[in-house]
């Protein structure tokens, strides 16, 4: 007998068929994201979930009795609660290393228009107001030679270390909880403290985890010891950053610019400030958002399922669920 599992995204159908040549299957193809109430009232009865974003909680565990394993449809899994998850018997897995360079380009796309006030500057086109030659207080900043600290040199800090020091000349600083000794040797990497990259570097790229302890990591203390002509990228998760000191300090010119791929709140509120702020540029959470990518990502979540549910290590499981 097959085991059930609900699919609570839409997925590539080669992905959906692979599914179902061992599971038994519902999927959720709305137009729009699936609610919470109906995702509660889908998994009652399954032994396997695919989800992007939901939080598994006691709420969802306790009215699906039978699930095994949920499979996240991301790298990062702070929807889930693994305490209530482990005392379950569920699992969890996530999709890391396929859309690592696919971030990275994009980490890269918000360095370069926030520096080079891209979007500001299309805007300026767009509206008539190119008249003759722009002022100086119109010029950007160079990116190539520029120092790129990077907080949290995970796999994909990497990547956008390797795009930083190959394709552009910069020096990199790095804070990590541990050290990357093959990133020093072959991107010639500094690890420093937190406050030694905040007060160096004039790129600062925010990539780590959601978790108790980086919760709002970047906060007034943190803008104040960064330098006026710097620009802050987070592509991490919006509540690693106390959103009210970074508008403080942009509204007060204490950094240059911002590049933000996600928020406190999303999707974000239209009347938050950020939005109004010529020297913010402001994407919708779209990291991975490309289809090869994303195509990939259902792919392993897929695998890492059917996987679990036969017995098997799943090719990416969560490192808190793994046996010492």
């Amino acid at each position: 007998m097959k085991n059930k599992v609900y699919i609570a995204n839409p997925i590539p159908k080669y992905v959906e068929e692979y599914i179902g040549k061992y599971c038994e299957y519902q999927i959720w193809n709305g137009d729009s994201k699936i609610t919470r109430d109906k995702l509660l009232e889908n998994v009652k009865d399954v032994d396997g979930l695919i989800v992007f974003g939901h939080k598994i909680d006691e709420e969802l565990l306790s009215v699906a009795p039978k699930l095994k394993v949920v499979s996240n449809l991301s790298v990062g899994y702070d929807n889930f609660n693994i305490e209530e998850m482990k005392k379950r018997g569920v699992v969890g897995t996530n999709t890391p290393y396929v859309l690592d360079d696919t971030v990275a380009d994009l980490i890269f796309a918000l360095i370069l228009s926030t520096s080079r006030r891209v979007v500001e500057l299309d805007k300026y086109v767009r509206q008539g107001k190119w008249k003759k030659d722009i002022e100086r207080t119109h010029f950007g900043l160079d990116v190539h030679g520029a120092t790129l600290g990077i907080i949290g040199m995970g796999n994909i800090g990497e990547a956008i270390a390797t795009r930083g020091k190959f394709g552009f000349g910069m020096d990199i600083l790095y804070h990590n909880r541990t050290r990357k000794p093959q990133a020093e040797k072959e991107l010639g990497a500094k690890y420093c403290s937190l406050e030694e990259v905040l007060r160096k570097s004039d790129f600062i790229v925010l990539m780590t985890p959601l978790t108790e302890d980086t919760k709002e990591l970047i906060g007034y203390k943190e803008f104040d010891m960064m330098k006026d002509t710097a620009i802050f990228i987070n592509g991490s998760r919006g509540q690693t950053v106390n959103e009210e000191a970074l508008i403080n300090a942009l509204n007060n010119k204490k950094i240059f610019g911002a590049g933000l791929d996600v928020f406190y709140k999303e999707p974000v509120d239209v009347n938050n400030p950020l939005l109004k702020m010529d020297n913010v540029v402001v994407l919708p959470h779209i990291g991975s958002a490309t289809g090869k990518t994303r195509d990939e990502m259902a792919m392993l979540a897929a695998e890492n399922m059917v996987k679990a549910l036969k017995g098997e290590m799943p090719p990416t499981m969560v490192k808190e669920f793994k046996k010492e």
